[in-house]
């Protein structure tokens, strides 16, 4: 497949591999490498990596990304004294490439860092971008910094280890693109996604790497990659991380779509559509309708909230998105109820 570029404050290629060793030898030429990984991913693949390497082991999910796993690898890092033309690899899913992505913006001020992105959430989203950050005990990513990547590296040979729900969570990601911008992703979806996987990749990644290049710092139209995730963030910290990202995504679409039909002028065959193609991917949960106060209080940290008002991502029609605010707590509380609650 051919590179993607992705323009920010630097350029970079997301790459497409089916041999890892030999692209990741070809952009490290010899530079010190610091590997950030699960265990449980890197220990498979550890052929696949330069020999010569520190390997900085990490917690799964989202447990890795919080203060004090982040001051973990800080220490180890330094502990290292390697100078600032060191290089961090980050392999693993979404969580793995923002905390490492984070070390980079973070150590020295500034080092270079490459993700390889394990996870089908992590290489459509995560990875792509130059999003790094923490989670608080407030909210999702309250604590970041943007810095991107000096290359990507997709190799979807790592998929066939993902269990089936985690590949299903990560086409959340994949359908969020295919509302907001690119919509052939849907009909690919509807045919038979499973076929069609290698397509839904690179047209997703194609998606983010389009919106990100025009706005690189989310002062506006960076947003719309947000849809769903007002509320999706907040449900995924309400689990306690139980739900996958993915997972709390899917019901923040619903609920966004929900929004969209009620305040943004999307067509009731247009919420249909959306709510098909989560039924398609089985991605169709409920959430407990009594949780709803507590989810309210949590989107109140949503870095899109402007002078205390939360603010939505929502569709006008589909592959239109536009924004919605000024919308009641008891309007919020009815869309959810119609759309997710149970």
């Amino acid at each position: 497949m051919k590179p993607i570029t992705v323009n920010s404050e630097r350029s970079y290629q997301v790459s497409f591999t089916d041999n890892l060793n030999r692209d990741l030898s070809a952009l490290i030429q010899g530079r010190d490498v610091v590997i950030v990984s699960p265990k449980s991913i890197v220990a498979g693949y550890r052929a696949s990596f330069p020999a010569e390497h520190l390997l900085i082991e990490v917690a799964d999910g989202e447990e890795q990304k919080s203060i004090q796993s982040f001051g973990k690898v800080s220490e180890e890092l330094a502990a290292s004294k390697l100078d600032r033309n060191c290089l961090i690899v980050a392999v693993g899913g979404g969580a793995t490439t923002d905390l490492a992505g984070f070390l980079a913006a973070s150590y020295l001020r500034g080092v270079e860092w490459i993700a390889i992105p394990t996870s089908l959430a992590g290489m459509v989203d995560a990875a792509i971008g130059g999003k790094t950050g923490l989670n608080l005990s407030a909210g999702k990513n309250l604590i970041g910094a943007f810095h991107s990547p000096s290359a990507v590296l997709i190799d979807q040979r790592f998929l066939s280890s993902l269990s089936e729900r985690d590949l299903k969570s990560g086409m959340a990601e994949v359908a969020k693109c295919g509302f907001i911008d690119d919509t052939q992703i849907l009909n690919l979806i509807g045919e038979n996604w499973r076929d069609n996987l290698s397509e839904l990749i690179y047209r997703s990644i194609a998606v983010k790497a389009k919106v990100v290049s025009d706005d690189f710092k989310e002062s506006n139209l960076r947003e719309i990659l947000n849809y769903g995730h007002t509320l999706g963030h907040a449900i995924e910290k309400h689990s306690k991380y139980f739900l996958r990202h993915g997972e709390a995504v899917a019901l923040g679409l619903r609920f966004a779509a929900q929004l969209s039909f009620e305040f943004s002028g999307l067509s009731s065959h247009h919420l249909d559509k959306q709510n098909q193609v989560l039924d398609t991917l089985e991605l169709n949960a409920k959430y407990p309708k009594g949780s709803w106060p507590e989810l309210l209080e949590i989107m109140r940290s949503d870095k899109k909230v402007r002078g205390g008002r939360l603010r939505f991502v929502t569709l006008s029609a589909l592959g239109v998105p536009t924004r919605a605010e000024n919308i009641t707590d008891q309007q919020l509380e009815k869309a959810f109820l119609e759309s997710i609650g149970e």
